[in-house]
């Protein structure tokens, strides 16, 4: 081993002992409201004139700038030995919240709630059980009971939730030519994110979003406008509720969250109802069957022990599940996002 090799090693370690702080930093931005500031103004702004706008010392909002510009959220220019600060595209795009792809709500999220779980993950090693307790001082483990406490935490975790699918749902509903399904429900379905992808991409399709009643309401009142006729709503629990008969089945990001007993329960109960020649679309994060990655499905999995009783599975994993569910085919899609795609059809 060469001296250079040795050398990047602690370089490497100390990279990772400061993700934390990037991702603070850039979250402690989106909640001052630093790139909503600079999407709105007519032109770079000083650091101070910030500060007086966002309410805070012009001490602190410098050094954050500083560490923005240093992580490419934001640019600077000197004029006349002062500080400008702009947006980049990169923060327009997916930090302002006024943008169509931001991911605001998504970061946000992650900073007020995984964040504070991930603070207790030597206890989610040791006990092999999500942190909410430890977390958030509540007596519930219930992970919709978590998200959901209050209608503004609704809003905001289905913000959150549907955020994503602006930036790659086309990507896992084009994966497959899902033509052939005329009838689709959509299970945990939320905002209709995936929905719309649906329903834009395939004309002849209507989409029945599945989810848990007070989730159907909060989507009907805020997120989805009557003019998406070809989108309706079916309010239920999956596990202990009739499920509608469709041709497809999409169940995305719902898996990870549950052990592999309840995945094969509601594998098992959409096999039953799913017509014949129908399927079941699954979106997940794969690990890799070897299990040395991809990094991005491993960290994941990390945050779905703190906080759920499932974990990120690979394709061999899913081709066992579905098997044992009744599915006899089945197709997988490696999408090079941070999802990819599974068909098993019936």
């Amino acid at each position: 081993m060469s001296s250079t090799q040795d050398l990047d090693y602690p370089q490497l370690l100390f990279q990772y002992n400061s993700g934390f702080l990037l991702t603070k930093i850039m979250t402690t931005a989106c909640e001052l409201g630093v790139f909503d500031l600079l999407l709105e103004s007519e032109g770079p702004l000083p650091s101070d004139v910030i500060a007086e706008r966002l309410g805070t010392s012009a001490y602190g909002m410098e050094r954050l700038l500083e560490a923005c510009v240093g992580l490419k959220l934001l640019a600077v220019e000197m004029k006349s030995e002062r500080a400008f600060y702009r947006n980049t595209e990169l923060s327009n795009l997916y930090l302002g919240k006024a943008s169509p792809k931001s991911q605001y709500h998504h970061f946000m999220y992650y900073s007020k709630t995984n964040y504070l779980c991930c603070h207790y993950l030597t206890d989610a090693v040791r006990e092999g059980k999500k942190q909410y307790k430890r977390a958030f001082g509540i007596s519930s483990e219930d992970l919709f009971e978590v998200l959901y406490r209050s209608e503004e935490e609704m809003i905001k975790v289905t913000h959150f939730l549907n955020a994503f699918w602006s930036v790659c749902g086309r990507d896992m509903i084009s994966a497959f030519d899902l033509s052939p399904f005329t009838v689709i429900c959509d299970l945990g379905g939320g905002a209709g994110g995936l929905a719309r992808e649906c329903i834009s991409l395939y004309p002849n399709s209507t989409v029945t979003i599945y989810d848990l009643p007070k989730v159907v309401q909060l989507a009907k009142e805020h997120f989805v406008t009557p003019e998406e006729s070809r989108i309706t709503f079916h309010g239920g629990d999956f596990f202990t509720d009739p499920i509608p008969e469709a041709d497809l089945y999409i169940v995305a990001r719902v898996l990870h969250d549950w052990a592999d007993d309840k995945c094969l329960e509601l594998l098992s109960k959409i096999h039953k109802v799913c017509k014949p020649g129908g399927g079941v679309l699954l979106v997940e994060s794969l690990v890799d069957d070897d299990k040395t990655g991809p990094l991005d499905a491993l960290l994941l999995s990390v945050i779905m022990l703190v906080q759920t009783e499932g974990k990120e599975r690979t394709p061999s994993e899913f081709r066992k599940l579905l098997t044992a569910a009744g599915f006899r085919e089945m197709q997988v899609k490696k999408t090079g996002k941070l999802y990819d795609v599974i068909l098993g059809r019936k």
